[in-house]
């Protein structure tokens, strides 16, 4: 009871910590950032919503506070060194990388390069510069590296199951350009989750004993424990434009799996060998970096999934709630007839849907090859509206330009895209602007 008692009044005092550091209510502004400007690239290709950015911000808002409870749990097992500091050292780093990338916002990076810098450090035992310079060299120097590439690892574990359950949700249809130039269909995969962590350290008085001893810290948890708040943001972003997102995310969480493990028994194994810390900080960034030019290395090596048949229409999104929705139709399959007539352009599609104003027939073929028939009742303002998105043609369209995001660019809401001529099933596009 008193050791529970002490608990509860240590995360009492880690939330206070919490709801007044600033980062935490910086990565939930951020991610509403990120949500809004997707929200904007579908109006810009499609002129539709698929998905609500505030519904975005909720989901992740959620899975984050699961996440950062599991973590927290886990990680009291393990044990951690950390000061707040040491919290401001590793958030400013952060915050210094997301202003060249919007992905580098990740505590891969920044706790990987802490390490670096304290490696090389190292070499100069006796440079005490003087000032804020000689506080932040000391801050890094008394870091506990090893144990934060282990929060790193498990973090990414965390992160792994968000995008096993949750990724596949947060895909947006997009055009882009092949490795051949033409234009074809894919998905833009990117979320963002914001963790608040209660980490277990080592107190510097006597005091209550936790009943089990954490796997690193050795005799530091003699003097009792007490909690620090720290706020985390983990995340993924991908393309696709081979597979269909839910195949995408589970190829994501494995590796994510592995790169987990990989860094934790790394880090594990660099807390009782000191060489190994290097090792393990360099994996935590270049493997971090590797896992996303291997995923770019195999889309290019793919051939494009969300393209037009020689017969039918490819269809690479469904809006919800759409009549495309109740008839069944699901990305990756290709309408082949409607009320009879065989398609292989949008004016003849357009065309066929005008054939029956009350009843509409369709002929799909599905992922598997195979032709499956459905029909639907046609209700007024609904016989130019099916609510599919197709592949765009091969030389026309809105293209996504893809280039890296800074913050800059997020916080003025831009895409950036080339003008051609988009389509969404029974609406002709107009062109857009070639910047938003």
């Amino acid at each position: 009871m008193e050791v529970a008692l002490e608990l509860l009044g240590n995360w009492a005092d880690a939330l206070v910590q919490l709801l007044v550091q600033p980062f935490y209510y910086i990565s939930i502004l951020f991610m509403m950032l990120v949500y809004r400007r997707q929200v904007l690239l579908e109006r810009k290709l499609f002129h539709v919503r698929l998905h609500s950015w505030g519904l975005q911000t909720w989901r992740t808002f959620i899975g984050g506070l699961l996440a950062g409870i599991s973590v927290s749990i886990a990680i009291a097992f393990l044990g951690i060194s950390l000061s707040a500091q040491a919290v401001w050292c590793i958030w400013i780093v952060a915050i210094l990388l997301l202003l060249l990338r919007v992905r580098y916002l990740c505590f891969a990076y920044s706790i990987g390069i802490l390490g670096v810098i304290q490696f090389v450090l190292g070499f100069f035992p006796g440079w005490k510069p003087e000032g804020w310079i000689g506080t932040a060299a000391a801050t890094v120097h008394e870091l506990d590296i090893p144990a934060l590439l282990a929060l790193v690892a498990v973090l990414h574990l965390a992160e792994a199951l968000l995008v096993k359950l949750q990724g596949a949700g947060f895909a947006n249809p997009v055009f882009m350009e092949s490795k051949r130039g033409k234009l074809v269909g894919g998905y833009q995969m990117q979320a963002f989750w914001p963790i608040p962590l209660f980490l277990l350290i080592p107190a510097y008085t006597s005091g209550t004993q936790l009943p089990w001893t954490p796997l690193l810290g050795g005799d530091g948890w003699s003097g009792g424990f007490s909690m620090v708040a720290l706020p985390v943001v983990i995340g993924f972003s991908e393309m696709t434009q081979s597979m269909l997102p839910q195949v995408k995310a589970n190829k994501t969480f494995k590796r994510l799996l592995v790169y987990s493990v990989v860094l934790l028994a790394l880090s594990l194994l660099a807390s009782w060998w000191k060489p190994l810390m290097i090792v393990a900080a360099l994996v935590s960034f270049l493997a971090h970096e590797g896992l996303l030019w291997y995923s770019r290395l195999e889309e290019q090596q793919n051939s494009p999934m969300f393209v037009h048949p020689e017969l039918g229409m490819k269809v690479l999104a469904v809006i919800p709630g759409s009549p495309a929705e109740s008839l069944g139709i699901r990305a990756g399959e290709s309408i082949v007839k409607i009320n009879g007539i065989s398609i292989r352009s949008k004016e003849q599609m357009h065309a066929a849907l005008r054939k029956n104003p009350a009843f509409c027939k369709l002929e799909v073929r599905n992922l598997q090859g195979e032709s499956k028939f459905l029909q639907r009742a046609i209700y007024a303002g609904e016989h130019h509206q099916l609510g599919a998105i197709l592949a765009p043609d091969p030389d026309a369209g809105v293209v996504l330009v893809m280039k890296p995001v800074s913050i800059f660019q997020l916080i003025a809401m831009k895409v950036q895209s080339r003008n051609k001529t988009g389509a969404q099933l029974g609406k002709p596009h107009d062109s857009d602007a070639a910047e938003m």
